[in-house]
């Protein structure tokens, strides 16, 4: 029997928007939102120009809006969330996908830059398996910092081969819309490129 397994980008390729822009606004308010990305836009500059990484400019602008915060408050803003927002952010098309693959008896895993705290209880609902980016706890707080790297870019593919073998898989699907899913794509037998457009 055939072994298969599925690895989708979320932001922009499950989702419609970016869900750490649309957290921001969720958790902060849209005021406080357009003002701290105002005052962090030369970082957000310097990274669309490629003078600094994608991390620096993620770490700006989470410790900008979450450095200090309680972990337990945080993630009940990421619940939260996830119950009251994801929903309307999710494509259709990526879901009836998801679903088919499933049938199929094919894993699902969904592997994605944006922190796994309001990702996880939608992708277990799913019965995905989630790699996601990981924020770093100091005394129980956020501290605005990404533990280790990114889950961008050759650190999804550096991600993904930690945790399996794709030597014992047969069928390899995977799924993204961005340059920084490529290296994930390279991995497949079956590449989607904006497939839920």
């Amino acid at each position: 029997m055939k072994k298969g397994i599925a690895f989708f980008d979320f932001d922009g390729t499950v989702t419609t928007k970016d869900t750490l822009l649309e957290f921001i606004k969720y958790s902060r308010g849209t005021l406080p939102f357009y003002a701290g990305f105002l005052l962090k836009s030369p970082y957000l500059a310097a990274y669309k120009l490629k003078l600094i990484p994608n991390q620096t400019a993620k770490e700006k602008v989470l410790t900008y809006f979450f450095k200090g915060m309680p972990l337990d408050e945080f993630q009940l803003k990421c619940e939260g969330f996830a119950l009251e927002i994801l929903p309307g952010l999710l494509r259709k098309s990526a879901l009836e996908e998801i679903r088919e693959l499933q049938q199929k008896g094919i894993d699902v895993v969904i592997v994605s830059a944006s922190p796994e705290n309001w990702i996880r209880q939608w992708a277990s609902s799913i019965h995905a398996s989630l790699i996601a980016t990981r924020l770093e706890l100091k005394d129980g707080k956020l501290t605005g910092n990404i533990l280790d790297k990114n889950c961008y870019g050759e650190e999804k593919v550096r991600r993904i081969k930690e945790v399996y073998h794709l030597n014992e898989y047969q069928d390899i699907y995977a799924y993204g819309d961005s340059s920084g899913d490529k290296p994930m794509l390279s991995l497949a037998k079956y590449p989607h490129y904006k497939p839920f457009r």
